[in-house]
């Protein structure tokens, strides 16, 4: 099964509430935390919500 190798590359200082919420649900809370989720709608909804503060490679 694939999966997402998430990494936070921006900081989440004066972001909106909800795209904190959602980094923090993917696991990432600090810049250069990375994560590895599967590949699912509701993944690929959560890295479109912030795709600007992530990068994204797939495994």
């Amino acid at each position: 099964m694939a999966q997402y190798k998430i990494k936070l590359v921006k900081s989440l200082v004066g972001r909106k509430d909800d795209q904190i919420a959602t980094a923090a649900s993917l696991g990432l809370r600090r810049i250069g935390n990375e994560t590895v989720q599967p590949d699912n709608d509701a993944t690929r909804g959560k890295i479109a919500k912030i795709s600007h503060l992530i990068e994204v490679t797939q495994e």
